[in-house]
């Protein structure tokens, strides 16, 4: 029985950790996954554990019986898998109030579901103080005993860690991964009920599982999201992924879906927003430029290829890398939007790893990978840009998207600050109707007038895409100057998450339609 008992703090431990994982990813799909959600459902559910040890402890020296170990395990296990259930209309609403940042309601929301948690996370805490009772038999080796049962359930809490994520979750959802656990748990609970007290104990409680799965199969693959223009929806290791369709121009949305990643229509590729402008980067070198002078082409953030359409129908049919790290979001890129072109070749990397080891040079690359607050930080620091630099060909440019919320340009003075210790010139524009700002930055010393002339020559030659023409148009009308000098970020010192949740609170507090948003 001491065996079973191991057995049993395992799969706890296992479970709780399982429970945690999938507990992001239910609020994420509507939440989002910044540190700041994070933080919310760690530091909760570290409270509820601590709750959990206190009690387990007091009701093990109580009553140290297996059978109420095992009926506290079963209904840590039953509540647990109810949680994506109670908590699904609650979320419908939140996802609504998203749509229109009904700020209240979120936050109402967000706790809510936050408080679903505490019965089944507080229960399974008992799990390993009251398991511990149960096997010391001798007070001498009560350090040995204690020192073991954790061991076993941090084993089982590193299991825990890694399933939900890279198995279940991509490939049965949010709602059957709770599931799973559940009924996993439960049946560890029914068999211990079982060696403990017989058939009947076992029988008493044997209802729990058939309810959670019966509700699997009843309500888990219903949509995650209810939106009226949705024709697809997706749960990947890295996203929930969102396609919605309207007067049939489709667009991405990913996570909370407060910001737009890609838009298609199949008879147009200008849709003004930051994609168009990343295509008057390389016309910063002196005139006279040409189209035909871009060799060839990587994007950091390749989403499902907009801006890859755009260049291609702007320079023509170049060689395009486009680094993106969700496999998922390209699957979803080649069968929704367009992503077949056969010129670019989507690498599901992440884009600093994939960049370091191509051993290419490239005429331009584009970095879009960027959207408060999920900002990678090692795509910002002064080593990185270093990075970039060095694969640039003689005349090549750098162009990064930026979201800011209106005054606060932290993160913007910081990101130009820190690309002018690497490129000779930079440059920023505004982008007209949204919260963006695009960094223009090139090998050579260049000056901004050096636009203006290639759009005079660009517009005296044949054959030149009117995307083209429309995107330095828009730059030029938007120029502004440098932001102050801001910090410089390094691999070793690049507080992003700090100036990105500041982003985030600001938003909140004065109530903004869009943070960075792309649409």
């Amino acid at each position: 029985m001491k065996r079973y008992l191991y057995l049993t703090v395992f799969v706890s431990g296992m479970t709780t950790l399982g429970i945690e994982f999938a507990a992001s990813r239910l609020l994420g799909s509507v939440f989002g996954t910044s540190n700041l959600v994070w933080a919310s459902i760690i530091g909760l559910i570290l409270i509820y554990l601590t709750v959990g040890y206190s009690l387990g402890g007091r009701w093990a020296d109580k009553d140290p019986s297996q059978t109420k170990f095992y009926t506290l395990l079963i209904w840590g296990a039953f509540t647990a898998g109810i949680v994506p259930f109670v908590a699904r209309p609650v979320l419908y609403a939140a996802a609504e109030a998203f749509d229109s940042l009904q700020v209240g309601v979120l936050l109402g929301a967000f706790s809510a579901v936050l408080v679903l948690l505490i019965i089944p996370v507080t229960l399974l805490g008992t799990i390993s103080p009251f398991a511990i009772r149960l096997v010391l038999t001798d007070p001498q080796e009560a350090g040995k005993t204690s020192g073991r049962i954790y061991a076993i359930s941090t084993l089982g809490s590193f299991l825990g860690t890694f399933t939900p994520d890279l198995l279940l979750i991509p490939l049965l959802g949010t709602r059957w991964t709770f599931v799973i656990f559940s009924v996993l748990l439960s049946a560890v609970a029914l068999i211990g009920l079982y060696l403990s007290g017989g058939w009947k104990a076992s029988l008493r409680w044997a209802w729990m599982p058939l309810l959670i799965f019966g509700m699997g199969l009843l309500w888990g693959p219903g949509p995650v999201k209810k939106h009226p223009d949705q024709i697809y929806e997706k749960e990947s290791s890295y996203n929930y992924i969102q396609v919605l369709e309207k007067n049939g121009t489709r667009l991405l949305r990913l996570n909370e879906g407060q910001g737009i990643h890609s838009v298609y229509h199949p008879t147009q590729t200008a849709y003004l927003g930051t994609w168009m402008q990343v295509l008057p980067a390389p016309f910063f070198n002196a005139p006279p430029y040409s189209p035909g002078d871009i060799q060839d082409m990587a994007i950091i953030g390749l989403a499902a290829g907009t801006s890859a359409r755009q260049a291609s129908a702007a320079y023509g049919p170049l060689p395009i890398d486009g680094y993106e790290i969700d496999p998922e979001i390209i699957l979803v890129g080649q069968e929704f939007f367009g992503m077949d072109i056969p010129n670019l070749t989507p690498i599901p990397e992440d884009g600093r790893w994939g960049l370091v080891h191509s051993g290419k040079e490239y005429s331009l690359i584009s970095i879009d990978a960027y959207r408060p607050p999920y900002i990678p930080w090692h795509l910002t620091t002064r080593e990185f840009f270093q990075e970039v630099y060095l694969h640039l060909d003689d005349t090549g440019a750098l162009v990064l998207n930026v979201g800011r919320v209106p005054e606060d340009e932290e993160l913007l003075a910081g990101l130009v600050t820190t690309i002018q210790t690497v490129f000779p010139s930079v440059y920023v524009i505004d982008v007209p109707g949204t919260l963006n700002s695009i960094v223009y930055a090139t090998v050579q010393h260049t000056e901004w007038q050096n636009l203006e002339r290639n759009l005079v020559y660009l517009l005296g030659e044949d054959d030149v895409d009117p995307i083209l023409v429309k995107s330095i148009q828009i730059a030029l009308e938007n120029h502004r100057p440098l932001p102050d000098s801001g910090q410089v970020f390094t691999d070793d010192r690049a507080p992003i998450e700090q100036i990105t949740n500041q982003m985030v609170l600001n938003s909140v507090l004065n109530d903004l339609e869009y943070l960075g948003g792309d649409w």
